[in-house]
């Protein structure tokens, strides 16, 4: 199994350095990332010198783009939401540009989390709808809550890359269950399948051997054939993705 997941593990890191392209513009450096934003475009980070280290930032793209499709962030609870997402990936916000500080020692982490952070961000806050009010991170916790299950918020694990991972949602182990890891993905895609698929199994091997990783996948708002492909990729992984149509189907799974 060990060979299994390193091998999976070598695959990914292959696919990231393979996809990723660099251009200098003056005194940055642009980094082009295999993952899409839900444009279907490249998500891209710009880099420069800082002293004895570097500056990584998304020159603001994320903020700005979710304003553009209307999703505004000047509520307190979505202010107080947003800065506890980017707080457990170390990053800043400046003038609305997502911003972290890096050593060369760490520059490999520290991307690696600004990455994490803005797709985190524009996953947790984009809505199909401008007019929705409810976010689906919200759904799931006000469902949670209801159902009077046990669980930690907002958890981050190192795996065993030495990458950080946050996650949504830890429920502890009981006597009829083992510890449970719970991410709300509002768009099923395969980038963001793809990324909860590599911190579920980078983190796996240093969390108690009967850990279980559950995937709530929104599919109120999208087809079910794309729907569809994310439930397969997830499963190939071992994720046990759950639609929230069928949430109803998973309770007793996570009440015990």
């Amino acid at each position: 199994m060990i060979n299994e997941v390193q091998d999976l593990l070598d695959k990914y890191l292959r696919w990231l350095k393979d996809k990723t392209v660099l251009r200098q513009i003056k005194d940055w450096v642009e980094i082009t990332t295999p993952y899409l934003d839900r444009h279907n475009d490249y998500l891209q980070i710009y880099v420069k010198r800082d002293n004895n280290g570097f500056i990584l930032t998304d020159d603001g793209y994320t903020i700005g783009d979710l304003r553009q499709s209307g999703c505004e962030l000047e509520s307190k609870k979505r202010k107080e939401l947003l800065m506890l997402t980017l707080n457990g990936f170390g990053v800043k916000v400046d003038n609305e540009a997502l911003l972290i500080h890096t050593s060369a020692d760490n520059f490999a982490l520290r991307k690696h989390n600004l990455i994490q952070a803005m797709l985190a961000v524009n996953d947790l806050f984009y809505l199909s709808v401008p007019m929705v009010v409810s976010l689906f991170l919200e759904d799931v916790t006000s469902w949670l809550n209801a159902n009077e299950v046990r669980y930690t918020p907002r958890v981050k694990f190192t795996g065993k890359s030495g990458y950080d991972h946050m996650f949504d949602f830890v429920i502890p182990a009981s006597k009829k269950y083992p510890e449970r890891i719970l991410q709300a993905i509002n768009r099923p895609n395969r980038d963001n399948a793809q990324a909860f698929a590599f911190s579920w199994i980078d983190t796996k091997e240093v969390r108690p051997a009967n850990s279980l990783a559950y995937a709530f996948l929104n599919d109120s708002d999208h087809a079910p054939v794309s729907v569809s492909n994310v439930v397969a990729a997830l499963k190939n992984y071992g994720v046990r993705p759950v639609l929230w149509t069928k949430r109803e189907e998973l309770k007793e799974q996570l009440v015990a």
